[in-house]
């Protein structure tokens, strides 16, 4: 790695994703104010909606929407159209 040419706090960081406790480890320059510890070393902690292991796209899980409400609805709506 070249010196200089990155920021001072350029260090490894732990990415937890809130919605399945999945926890990475990454280099970033991310401010945080929270710390987690993993196995046995402690990290600054970056908080996480969603990522590659909770969204749909990546693990190949939809999640169920109501269609038939809607296609009833939409009926509704235009119902005063139909001959």
């Amino acid at each position: 790695m070249k010196q200089g040419i990155h920021p001072e706090n350029y260090r490894l960081v732990a990415f937890k994703d809130m919605s399945n406790d999945d926890v990475f480890i990454t280099k970033s320059t991310a401010n945080t104010k929270e710390t987690i510890e993993v196995d046995g070393t402690e990290y600054p902690l970056v908080k996480l909606e969603i990522s590659r292991t909770s969204h749909p796209y990546y693990t190949g899980q939809t999640k169920l929407v109501d269609s038939a409400g809607r296609i009833d609805k939409f009926k509704n709506k235009y119902k005063k159209f139909k001959k």
